[in-house]
């Protein structure tokens, strides 16, 4: 004769179960918040950064082209 010890979970173990994963889901939501707001800060600030770049190399092209032009 075999017995299980298996008992079936009750109704109270189910809303119990729901409860954790659904607090689970709204920390993992809020994280998921977090993570886009800081990648679109990055990608806001690497943006800048190229602009700034692009601005510094056109501003040293008319520079140089300015004074060789003004230099003859």
């Amino acid at each position: 004769m075999t017995s299980t010890n298996n008992k079936e979970p009750t109704l109270a173990d189910v809303i119990e179960k729901l409860d954790k994963l659904s607090a689970e889901v709204d920390k993992l939501s809020r994280d998921s918040e977090k993570f886009n707001d800081r990648f679109s800060n990055y990608q806001q600030a690497t943006q800048w950064v190229v602009q700034l770049a692009f601005t510094l190399i056109a501003s040293a092209t008319i520079t140089v082209i300015i004074t060789s032009v003004l230099r003859k």
